[in-house]
C-alpha cells in the first residue's frame, strides 16, 4: 500500500511541459493570470483570459453605456444591465438597457441589446413601447466602437 503512494509522489515531482502546467492551472481561481483566470488564454481572440467574452465588445459596451448608471456588469456572462436613466432634456421619460455579449469573437451578431422605456403619467412610471430601431442603433454603436478598439490595439 505504501509503495503505491510512492508512484503518485514521483508523478508530482516529474517535470511538466508548459501545456501540462496550463492544464493543471485550468479552472483555478488563482491561476497564472491571477484572480480571474478560469481557463482563458491570452492568445485567444478578444484579449486576455480575464473575461469570458470578446474584450473589444465588452469594453465597447461599457463605453457606449457609460452615460447611464450601471446596475450590474458581469464579464464572465457578458451581461451589462443599467439602471433607469432620465435624460434632463426629456423629463418624464426614462430608459433602461440590458446588453448581452453572445460570443468570444468580434462579430456583427455578437451583441444583443434590449431597451426598456417608461413615461411618467400622473406621478407613476408606465411602460412604453420602444422603437426596435433604437436598440439596433445601440448595437451598431457598440459594434463600431469595438472595431475602433480592435484597430487601435493592432496599430500599437
Amino acid at each position: 500500500m505504501v509503495s503505491a503512494c510512492s508512484d503518485i509522489e514521483s508523478e508530482r515531482n516529474k517535470p511538466q511541459t508548459r501545456k501540462d502546467q496550463r492544464k493543471d492551472e485550468m479552472g483555478k481561481v488563482t491561476g497564472e493570470e491571477g484572480l480571474f483566470s478560469l481557463g482563458g488564454s491570452k492568445s485567444e481572440e478578444g484579449g486576455a483570459g480575464a473575461i469570458a467574452v470578446n474584450s473589444y465588445l465588452w469594453r465597447a459596451t461599457l463605453d457606449t453605456l457609460s452615460f447611464m448608471p450601471l446596475t450590474s456588469a458581469d464579464p464572465f456572462g457578458g451581461v451589462v444591465i443599467t439602471d433607469w436613466y432620465e435624460d434632463p432634456k426629456t423629463p418624464g421619460e426614462r430608459f433602461k438597457v440590458n446588453a448581452i455579449i453572445l460570443d468570444r469573437a468580434l462579430r456583427a451578431d455578437g451583441v444583443k441589446v434590449t431597451l426598456f422605456k417608461q413615461s411618467l403619467e400622473k406621478g407613476n412610471w408606465r411602460d412604453q413601447k420602444v422603437d426596435e430601431k433604437l436598440a439596433t442603433s445601440l448595437e451598431d454603436t457598440i459594434l463600431t466602437r469595438a472595431r475602433q478598439l480592435k484597430v487601435s490595439s493592432i496599430s500599437k
